[in-house]
């Protein structure tokens, strides 16, 4: 499952596979809203919060996922939109989804953060 999200959260494109779970339909949505909206990696907003007592809360807001498969989409260091992968075996893959899917429609000109 992909979903891309435009600058104001609206979602612009979703794609999904026949055997992933109805379930990842939102999360991919949510990974890629909040990648979109804190502008940063949902596995390195994930790790902060489990790590970083200030940010502990941003798992009590309901709209953010954070677990890894979320990206934020940048252009010209502008941040544009975000994408949000999940149900590929993991937040891990996931993540990987959606960094080499970056990298083939944006280039590597604007790397993820």
């Amino acid at each position: 499952m992909v979903a891309v999200v435009d600058r104001g959260g609206n979602l612009v494109a979703l794609q999904r596979g026949d055997d992933v779970g109805p379930h990842n339909t939102i999360a991919a949505q949510r990974k890629a809203f909040t990648a979109l909206s804190t502008k940063s990696s949902t596995a390195v907003l994930a790790q902060r919060a489990s790590t970083d007592t200030t940010s502990r809360n941003l798992v009590t807001v309901p709209e953010l996922l954070l677990l890894g498969g979320g990206m934020p989409l940048t252009v010209g260091g502008d941040v544009i939109g975000g994408i949000g992968v999940a149900g590929s075996g993991g937040a891990a893959n996931d993540e990987r989804c959606a960094t080499q899917a970056i990298a083939q429609v944006l280039g590597s000109g604007d790397a993820p953060r």
